[in-house]
Formats: C-alpha cells, sequence, structure tokens
C-alpha cells in the first residue's frame, strides 16, 4: 500500500530473489518513461523502495504520482 508521507507517496516492495526485484524494476522504468514521470527509488537485494512526487509541480503529490502508482501496482 503507498503512503503519503513528506509530500511523497512511499511504498516498500520485497521479491524472491535479486532477479525478481530486478525485473520489477525494468517494468516500472517503462511505465514511467510512458507516463513521463521518473521516480526516485532504491534496490537491495530483493526489496525496491518508490518515492513519487511531481518535480514540476514543487515535488508535491499530485495526480501524476498517483497515475503512475496505479500503474505499477497493475504489474503485481
Amino acid at each position: 500500500m503507498w503512503t503519503n508521507t513528506d509530500n511523497q507517496l512511499y511504498r516498500k516492495f520485497q521479491f524472491q530473489n535479486f532477479s525478481e526485484a530486478f525485473a520489477f524494476m525494468t517494468r516500472v522504468a517503462l511505465l514511467a518513461e510512458q507516463h513521463h514521470h521518473h521516480p526516485r527509488w532504491s534496490n537491495v537485494w530483493n526489496t525496491v523502495e518508490i518515492w513519487l512526487s511531481t518535480h514540476d509541480a514543487g515535488n508535491v503529490v499530485t495526480e501524476k504520482d498517483h497515475a503512475l502508482a496505479k500503474a505499477i501496482d497493475s504489474l503485481l
């Protein structure tokens, strides 16, 4: 579930291994390009963390972030 913290949508995803985490990141990267959005994220082994905010709007959460979050959730 996404949480709204410090003007960002945040979610942590955990997978069975690094390969699954990396494959998920690849799918998210393609979605992000389609949405013209570039999230802040990190990956350590099987864990991917994503923070979404709209830089053009002053680094706050906008509908653009909610749309990408929903699209990311559809990958699961």
